[in-house]
């Protein structure tokens, strides 16, 4: 938990309730803090003795792959995705590539560089996000062309790589994903932002920001929409364990896949674990599938040869 992205605070926080919601009479727990400055080590001797990591560590160094090639070279089973899929769904320029090849929806966007004219196609608003953070860190929803440089500015400060994006009117809508090759998916749920416009970072972690309401209030043919998109970018981008895909259904009931979270906020309240729970898995019985499913994958990669 913890790690050096600027959602080190709320890893901190997704991190203890998976450590309260872990069952003592089956787990032995060592929390592991990375600080927020890093940089850290694992060497052999803090390996020996695990059987399951569970990284509970948002954004850059902890969600982007990272970690997660360091457990593979310590040969240690982890929940979630592989190095990958955690790349690649962190990287929302290359998720989206990859969704337009394999016939998943996505928004409209365009990708910008340091030193490249940036515009927006699109017209106002638009949207303007760093290509690789998370928790709506330095993304800006841009109504009016005056306030798009510093857009742009801001999306910079926080990574080499941007994205310009169209607005999309309509409904959030999330989907949470369980499993390995056979996956499931969740009831999914509106969000209703409270504490902003949109749902931002205020929206997202501030006491009573945001409202999840279960069922979304779009069209029953649009619900099954999600839930089956959400299953074919879970599977188009070779998660594994789970994932929270976020929506947008325009009016009309037209979706679109906006992008995929492979370590979601992990507190009892979160969605991820909300929506589970309204589909009749509670939140332990959740994380003792995701600790089964870990240990799944490295028994059944252990059988390959290299």
């Amino acid at each position: 938990m913890g790690g050096r992205s600027s959602e080190h605070e709320v890893s901190l926080h997704s991190a203890r309730s998976v450590i309260e919601g872990l069952d003592p009479a089956r787990y032995d727990v060592v929390a592991l803090e990375l600080p927020r400055e890093g940089p850290w080590l694992l060497s052999p001797e803090d390996a020996e003795g695990l059987d399951v990591v569970f990284p509970v560590l948002h954004g850059p160094f902890g969600e982007d792959g990272a970690v997660q090639g360091v457990l593979e070279l310590a040969g240690v089973a982890y929940v979630g995705a592989g190095v990958t899929a955690s790349g690649l769904c962190m990287d929302k320029d290359l998720f989206k590539s990859v969704m337009r090849d394999k016939g998943v929806p996505v928004a409209r966007s365009v990708t910008a560089r340091p030193g490249e004219a940036v515009t927006s196609p699109y017209g106002f608003p638009c949207v303007v996000k760093p290509a690789r953070l998370g928790s709506s860190v330095g993304i800006s929803v841009v109504r009016w062309e005056e306030d798009f440089g510093a857009a742009v500015e801001l999306a910079f400060a926080h990574d080499e790589k941007i994205l310009v994006e169209e607005f999309v009117e309509g409904a959030e809508v999330e989907c949470s994903v369980l499993g390995n090759a056979d996956p499931v998916a969740s009831v999914p749920g509106e969000i209703v932002p409270l504490a902003s416009e949109w749902y931002d970072y205020q929206a997202k972690y501030a006491e009573g920001g945001m409202e999840l309401v279960v069922p979304p209030r779009v069209p029953a043919d649009a619900t099954a929409r999600v839930q089956d998109l959400a299953l074919a970018a879970f599977t188009a981008s070779e998660c594994e364990g789970m994932a929270r895909v976020d929506f947008f259904v325009r009016p009309d009931g037209e979706v679109v896949v906006n992008e995929l979270n492979t370590i979601p906020g992990f507190t009892a309240t979160s969605v991820y674990a909300k929506l589970f729970e309204a589909s009749g898995l509670p939140y332990g019985q959740l994380l003792d599938r995701l600790v089964e499913l870990a240990l799944e994958r490295r028994d059944r990669r252990a059988a390959l040869r290299y």
